[in-house]
């Protein structure tokens, strides 16, 4: 296939350091005095602290999937227009760097790819082929991350609508089908609303929509005492 055109049709171009397929880290003072290190550090955080990302990566261990901070995400230079991706070709999350500026938003990046990362896991999606996998974890992704939480959508005016959750959920996922693959619109709310209902109530691993940061810590609490309840019979 050719290789501009791969890069058109999977929003690869959204990701021109995926473009070297060398992956290298940098040099020392790259690490050292830009935003790499910033990404690097902010990452650590994030996996050792939100109870979003800790109930994903143990989940994803326990589906026989461990993610390796070195291996398995790798902080770049994006495009504007985005913040993090999945590269389900080299099973990476990409973070983006010059894009993410604050704790919370690198939390919620690092979600929202787990989620995608999860599902890599534990079934065979077709990421390039089937745009209704796609749409799929898309659904879940915005709808389990947090991005659609009443704080968030407050910060961007948008709020009171009815089953303002639902609608934030299918529009993030219609756009961030837009920003990687080369359909239109209406196809893309097409296939969104074929799949909606199904992966809108697909809540693993957390068992529900953690509408808050309480409400992760009590899913992640839950998932770690899954097994305390038949250990003891």
């Amino acid at each position: 296939m050719d290789q501009t055109k791969e890069e058109g049709e999977y929003g690869y171009d959204l990701f021109p350091e995926r473009n070297k397929r060398n992956y290298n880290k940098g040099s020392i003072a790259e690490s050292l005095f830009t935003f790499n290190h910033k990404c690097q550090v902010m990452l650590q955080f994030a996996m050792e602290t939100s109870p979003y990302a800790k109930l994903l990566l143990s989940a994803m261990k326990s589906s026989g999937c461990k993610v390796f901070k070195d291996r398995h995400f790798s902080c770049e230079d994006c495009d504007g227009t985005v913040s993090g991706g999945f590269d389900a070709a080299s099973s990476q999350i990409v973070l983006c760097q010059n894009n993410i500026h604050q704790q919370s938003h690198m939390n919620r990046v690092v979600t929202h790819e787990l989620i995608h990362a999860f599902d890599h896991c534990r079934a065979h999606v077709d990421w390039f082929n089937n745009f209704r996998h796609l749409a799929c974890s898309e659904i879940r992704a915005a709808n389990l991350s947090g991005d659609c939480s009443f704080n968030n959508e407050v910060s961007r005016f948008n709020f009171g609508l009815k089953q303002h959750h639902q609608e934030c959920v299918r529009g993030r996922a219609i756009r961030s089908i837009l920003a990687v693959r080369k359909i239109n619109r209406e196809e893309a709310e097409k296939i969104v609303d074929e799949v909606f209902d199904t992966c809108f109530n697909d809540h693993a691993p957390f068992g529900r929509i953690p509408h808050s940061k309480k409400d992760a810590k009590f899913a992640y609490r839950d998932y770690e005492n899954r097994d305390r309840y038949y250990a003891n019979l």
